[in-house]
């Protein structure tokens, strides 16, 4: 369906951003999605904002893709939504037993009630429920939040130090075997009984951290505030984009010339450049399921890219799709995302499920928007703050890809890296 835009001038985008957010919150569902002014290859939309639902679907694995395609075709329309992890179990014939507390459905998308489109210049909304004159009269009569104190929150740790290493030593054993070459590990940081404003945590995670795949998503009483510097997959046209992340290295925020050497020392490092081109051959070879003949291509290799908190290794890999195929079928053959999986995708994921404490839930998911004409773009969820407002249950998680050169101690120390601009909210 095609949705009527209203559209006005602005010189504040982020007051708006700000003003935005705290209209759609007022919603049971709401999704908001930031680049943060990244001017990246394949640019994404600088800011969209998804409020209230039309129509939706919400289920688990089992015949989620099938599903979530009979929806799109009935509801030709934006579409906004995630993929958690356990859709695994349907796209391998998987299963996963440990509990997840944060409880988001594997698949949810909504049909919303009103879009609101920002950039530097003007805000554009489309409303099935308001005016638009209405939506823009109130964005700018919204009062400021004001920033509050930082609330004092204990994380406890899933693995200790010294049973995560002897776990890094146990996956090297199955490397040295041959189960696999590369695997993305884990470990999960959570709080019981904690309250806290979902609203103002995500605002203080986007000035300590913003990146260009954030986003801000509500589904009644579960929230995800997430800072994610990753593209899982994009389409534009027949066009698909991937840019995994596997590589990772401090900044050094005292001297630029510090911090240009950090940038070398990630480019030249070999076992980054080995977990990043497995992840590349891995992501070609799913592209190449759904992709032309022939169209499948590097783009980039061992790219590095700045953020708030590190350097980062990214390629970008991209194909074109077959006309025959839907859009849905281009997630269910690259999902879940081979940079928090590893290679080959089956083997670890059973791995994946054998050591890790805790069910991934909607990390190492995606979340993102689907065009009325079937384009979508969907980031990879790391990064992230994960809360369940009914069961005051707040965790997040991080991990890293281990291959048979990983040193343990270096991994534990990556993972907290990693993990730097959460801890500071707290």
């Amino acid at each position: 369906m095609t949705k009527h835009f209203t559209s006005f001038a602005i010189d504040n985008i982020a007051f708006y951003k700000q003003q935005m957010l705290s209209w759609g919150n007022r919603f049971n569902i709401c999704c908001l999605l930031d680049n943060h002014n990244y001017h990246l290859q394949h640019g994404s939309v600088e800011c969209v904002l998804a409020a209230g639902s039309l129509k939706s679907i919400q289920l688990n694995a089992g015949n989620a893709f099938s599903s979530l395609k009979s929806f799109a075709q009935e509801n030709n329309d934006w579409l906004f939504g995630h993929f958690s992890y356990g859709l695994k179990n349907e796209v391998e014939n998987l299963s996963t037993v440990k509990e997840d507390h944060v409880q988001f459905p594997d698949l949810f998308f909504f049909v919303p009630e009103t879009i609101i489109l920002l950039d530097e210049k003007s805000v554009s909304i489309s409303s099935e429920k308001f005016s638009a004159q209405e939506i823009f009269d109130q964005l700018q009569s919204t009062k400021q939040f004001d920033s509050a104190a930082k609330n004092p929150v204990t994380f406890q740790q899933r693995f200790s130090h010294d049973e995560y290493i002897q776990t890094i030593n146990k996956l090297k054993a199955h490397i040295l075997k041959g189960d696999c070459y590369e695997i993305n590990f884990c470990q999960e940081f959570f709080a019981d009984n904690i309250s806290i404003d979902p609203e103002l945590t995500y605002h203080s995670l986007s000035a300590v951290s913003p990146n260009p795949f954030a986003a801000y998503y509500k589904l009644d009483d579960k929230f995800l505030l997430c800072a994610s510097p990753e593209r899982y997959l994009k389409k534009e046209n027949q066009q698909l984009i991937s840019q995994p992340i596997k590589g990772t290295w401090q900044r050094n925020h005292e001297s630029e010339a510090g911090d240009e050497s950090y940038k070398q020392a990630l480019y030249n490092s070999q076992k980054d450049r080995a977990e990043n081109v497995m992840v590349v051959d891995l992501v070609r070879n799913d592209l190449s399921k759904i992709c032309e003949e022939g169209t499948v291509k590097v783009d980039e290799l061992f790219g590095i890219y700045t953020f708030p908190q590190v350097h980062q290794m990214i390629s970008t890999i991209s194909g074109t799709m077959r006309s025959d195929l839907h859009w849905v079928d281009a997630i269910k053959a690259t999902f879940p995302m081979g940079s928090m999986t590893g290679a080959p995708k089956k083997r670890v994921m059973e791995l994946i499920d054998q050591y890790e404490k805790t069910n991934r839930g909607i990390y190492s998911g995606a979340v993102g928007y689907v065009k009325p004409n079937g384009d979508f773009d969907f980031n990879v969820v790391i990064r992230s703050l994960m809360y369940n407002e009914s069961n005051r249950y707040l965790s997040y998680q991080v991990g890293g890809g281990i291959t048979f050169y990983s040193d343990p101690e270096l991994e534990y120390e990556e993972c907290l890296l990693k993990a730097q601009g959460i801890k500071r909210l707290f």
